[in-house]
């Protein structure tokens, strides 16, 4: 998603001193700082605070993380400001590096594993089957949408138009 936001808008990912690579891109009328860490999952906070100091970030409700999300079916997009971790050890991280979970959330369904949350892992690491890749690759689209509704409509109109 992040690397389909910055070819969308003539950017293009380099790695960058905090653990990630990096674009910057103008959306119509705003800038837009893209980042994809390049630690472990679990560990993404430890490239998340530095970028946040980076980029001035002062109201976490301007940081948007994008990540999967097991209690969605799988392509399904939701838009969430601040709120719980739900189990999600990337969030965790990020929240443990920031002190702080009001950053907002685009969450991307990859749906419950087979056998119930502690076969989560090995669900998480698979690779999907053509079905859902096929959904997955249309939620990408979608989140990138919602990522430049946020910019020009805020958290609530983008609320109420990818969560209906």
């Amino acid at each position: 998603m992040v690397e389909l936001l910055a070819t969308r808008h003539g950017g293009r990912l380099k790695k960058a001193r905090e653990a990630a690579t990096v674009a910057e891109v103008r959306v119509g009328p705003f800038r837009l700082a893209l980042a994809f860490p390049l630690t472990y999952m679990n560990d993404s906070g430890r490239a998340v605070g530095p970028l946040v100091r980076r980029f001035s970030i002062d109201d976490l409700s301007h940081l948007v993380i994008v990540h999967d999300e097991l209690d969605l079916p799988v392509g399904v997009v939701r838009v969430k400001a601040g709120g719980g971790l739900a189990g999600h050890n990337g969030l965790r991280s990020i929240k443990a590096h920031l002190h702080d979970d009001s950053f907002t959330r685009i969450r991307i369904g990859i749906g419950k594993p087979p056998g119930g949350k502690e076969n989560g892992v090995d669900h998480v690491l698979k690779a999907p089957g053509k079905r859902e890749r096929e959904e997955l690759a249309t939620a990408v689209e979608v989140a990138a949408d919602a990522v430049e509704s946020l910019l020009s409509e805020g958290v609530v109109a983008t609320q109420n138009r990818f969560n209906g």
